[in-house]
């Protein structure tokens, strides 16, 4: 079942690369006592992703934080050393925190598992848009297949 507005956020223990290194916490601690946007994308590096959406969050960061959000996190199933990556090539710093869903453990407890094998992809997750406070889930934008328009930075701003 798609995750809904009302819903708890699942709890999902994630690890992620930093320049001290290989770190661990959960979604509990990214979530808990915070006004939260996460999106996710179907792939690091891939052409929407890389060209409009995570750009988009970097550069509407400070907008985002206006409207009361903690913190904007970007989820894709990709492991961590991707993600970091990912992360410096686009200059992200600390305005998007990256979550690697490396298994795909989250999009599949979220129920938005994207079937890529078409494109020599595999399972991944599909491109959406959440709104979490404190854990629970206030807004939920999932992208039609090969869309981008309801999950962007901007598609955000206008419903916070």
């Amino acid at each position: 079942m798609t995750i809904q507005v009302g819903d708890t956020f699942p709890t999902v223990t994630v690890k992620y690369l930093t320049e001290a290194g290989m770190q661990e916490t959960s979604t509990d601690a990214l979530l808990k006592g915070k006004k939260v946007v996460l999106f996710s994308v179907p792939g690091a590096f891939t052409p929407t992703c890389s060209a409009k959406h995570l750009p988009g969050f970097v550069q509407n960061a400070a907008a985002l934080k206006a409207k009361g959000v903690d913190a904007v996190i970007c989820m894709a199933v990709n492991d961590p050393f991707v993600m970091h990556a990912w992360a410096r090539a686009n200059e992200v710093g600390d305005t998007v925190f990256m979550l690697p869903d490396g298994n795909g453990t989250l999009a599949r407890d979220l129920g938005l598992v994207m079937d890529g094998t078409a494109y020599n992809l595999g399972q991944r997750s599909q491109r959406f848009a959440l709104v979490i406070d404190d854990g629970v889930v206030t807004r939920v934008d999932v992208e039609k297949s090969g869309a981008f328009e309801v999950s962007s930075a901007e598609a955000v701003l206008k419903h916070l």
